[in-house]
Parts: C-alpha cells; sequence; structure tokens
C-alpha cells in the first residue's frame, strides 16, 4: 500500500487546484469585462478583445496551472479522494465573486459552501492509501483485469447507444443525454490520466516508464476522451441553463469515477465498511452542498448575477465550460446595461 505522505501530496494538490481553477473564473471574468468596457464589443456577440486582455490571460494561465495541480494529484491520491474535491473549486470562486465582483452570496449559498467543506473533511479522513504502484504494466495489469475490462465495454456500449440513438432524437430536449456522455467517458479519461500520471511520476523518480507501448496507450485514451468530453459539454452548455448542467454533470461524473477507481484500482479493498460508508455520506453532504449553492445563484438574479466554476474534472471541458459560462454573463450585462454599469463603477 501507498504511504499516508502520498495521500497528504495528493490532498494539497488537489486543494491547491481548485484554489487555482476557482480563483481563474473571477480573473478571467474581470478581464472579459475590462476588455468590453475598453472596446465597446462584448464577447457574447462576437467580439475576440478580451484576447488582447492581460488579465484575462492571467486568468487562463492560473487555470492552466490549476489543471497541472489537478493531474499531478491523481498520480499520488486515490481517485476517491482527489475527485470529489474539485467541488471546492466552486466555493473559491463564490467566496471571490462576493468580494471581488460584488456578487451577493446568498444565506443559502453559505450553507452550501460549509456542506462542502464538512463532506471534504469527511472525504479525506476516511480516504483509502494508494496501492503503491511499481510501473506502468502493473497498471496495464489493473486496467485488463476481467472486471474493468467489463466497465469500459458496458460504458463503450451506452455511449454509442446515447450518441447514435438517443443524441438525435433527445438530445436537445434531455439534458441527462449529452451530460451522460460526458460524464461516461470522463470517467474512463481519469482512470487514463491517472495511469499516465503514475507513470510519469515513475519516469521523474528514475524508472523510465516512457519505453513501454502502455504508456502512450493511456495517453491515446486521454485525448480521444477529453475531446469526446469537450465536444459533448459544449452542446450540453448550449443547450441547457449553465445552473442545471454543472451539478448533474458534477454528480454523474464523480459517481462513475468513483465506481471505475474501485473497480479498476480496488480503493476500498481491506477497509472497513464503516470507512467505506463515512466516504459516501461525505460525497452525498458535498454533493448537496455544491447543488445548494447553484440553486441559489439564481436568486436575485436581477439584482446581482453570480458566477461560479463549473464542475468540470478537465482542462478542456473546464475552459470550454468556463468560457461559455463567462459569454452567457457577459450577454447579460448587455441584456441589463444600467445594472451592469452600476456594478462596473465598482470594478474598473
Amino acid at each position: 500500500m501507498g504511504s499516508s505522505t502520498d495521500n497528504l501530496k495528493g490532498f494539497v494538490l488537489a486543494l491547491l487546484s481548485s484554489g487555482f481553477i476557482g480563483a481563474s473564473f473571477i480573473i478571467k471574468k474581470k478581464g472579459l469585462r475590462r476588455a468590453a468596457a475598453a472596446s465597446g464589443v462584448r464577447a457574447g456577440v462576437g467580439g475576440y478583445s478580451y484576447l488582447l486582455e492581460p488579465l484575462w490571460w492571467t486568468g487562463m494561465i492560473t487555470m492552466i496551472v490549476g489543471e497541472v495541480a489537478n493531474f499531478v494529484a491523481y498520480a499520488f491520491a486515490p481517485a476517491v479522494l482527489v475527485t470529489p474535491l474539485g467541488a471546492l473549486s466552486i466555493i473559491v470562486s463564490a467566496v471571490l465573486a462576493h468580494f471581488i465582483l460584488q456578487e451577493k452570496l446568498h444565506a443559502l449559498g453559505i450553507l452550501g459552501c460549509v456542506m462542502c467543506i464538512a463532506g471534504s473533511v469527511v472525504i479525506v479522513i476516511h480516504a483509502p492509501q494508494e496501492r503503491a504502484i511499481t510501473s506502468v504494466q502493473e497498471i496495464w495489469n489493473m486496467a485488463t483485469q476481467t472486471a474493468f475490462l467489463l466497465y469500459v465495454a458496458s460504458v463503450i456500449v451506452i455511449v454509442f447507444v446515447l450518441v447514435f440513438h438517443f443524441a438525435p432524437l433527445y438530445g436537445n430536449s434531455n439534458v441527462l443525454i449529452f451530460t451522460g456522455i460526458c460524464s461516461l467517458m470522463g470517467s474512463l479519461s481519469v482512470m487514463s490520466v491517472k495511469a499516465l500520471g503514475t507513470s510519469l511520476k515513475l519516469t521523474f523518480e528514475g524508472t523510465n516508464q516512457l519505453i513501454y507501448p502502455q504508456t502512450w496507450y493511456f495517453m491515446l485514451v486521454v485525448v480521444t476522451c477529453v475531446i469526446t468530453q469537450m465536444n459533448y459539454l459544449n452542446k450540453a452548455l448550449d443547450t441547457f441553463n449553465t445552473a442545471i448542467v454543472s451539478p448533474i454533470y458534477y454528480v454523474m461524473f464523480t459517481t462513475l469515477t468513483i465506481v471505475a477507481s474501485v473497480i479498476m484500482f480496488k480503493d476500498w479493498d481491506g477497509q472497513g465498511l464503516g470507512s467505506i460508508i463515512s466516504e459516501i455520506c461525505g460525497f452525498v453532504v458535498v454533493l448537496s452542498g455544491t447543488i445548494l449553492l447553484h440553486v441559489t445563484k439564481d436568486f436575485d438574479r436581477n439584482a446581482s448575477r453570480s458566477l461560479y466554476a463549473p464542475l468540470s474534472p478537465t482542462l478542456t471541458t473546464r475552459l470550454c465550460s468556463g468560457n461559455g459560462e463567462m459569454l452567457k454573463h457577459v450577454v447579460e450585462d448587455a441584456a441589463y446595461p444600467e445594472d451592469a454599469c452600476l456594478r462596473r463603477q465598482g470594478l474598473y
């Protein structure tokens, strides 16, 4: 089994990741507003002046740093610990929006933040130790065990059915179709990211894993899954309200990722029933807190439109969902110019 030191490293990296990613959305939103004020053309109506705005690029760099930290976290700690902690980025974003953007955080939103923190503490306390892995071939053996191959086959079949049968018929009316495709592929991408991250970690420690074809295969799977996620998350955000897509996506993605990790890496082997139940309860509390935050951000919408970071687990999906969310708010500013001007006076 891996050491508790590795779990601690993974936990700290996951926290840093959430901090950077949560802050990046606020920085990018300020950059978008500043660019719109300077050029008079908003991104939501086809403007690209934000590409010349240093603040927007600062936000992008901040997000990438957060994603790198998230990637490395998977190399040290089990997905059961790292994945649910992604919810903390929503707290960072909500709190910063309250103080920096003067976007009021509702009392129930504060309760949602507290619930996310409390649930995360429970998950961290009861998280399993990562088993020690010495080569990418060892991970390959885990990935080719019968139980996980059945999971992968099930995911591929369900995704094909959703893409080719249900998406053309119900994709624009049922939010579960596009988010389901994202979540199913996301669970496979996280397993591949974890395998790739572990391979790179071993390589940097002196045991070269790049000579094995399995390392490159995992990289190919990561790219394929991420592109599919990016495509269908964009479709979901373009079709449905982000306040609906984000919590549903978070629930489905995190649940499927934990299931995949438990099957492939056997995270719960050797753990007592009490610890497993505690982890599940902690996840349910985090889940409830995130839904509460997303629901309460629609309160008093005309008075204050809030921006919270979407709960997407990968760089490309976060980039897409993040920009989609921000563009939507820029358009909202155009729809309520008086309100936008009042709020902008405190920003520039």
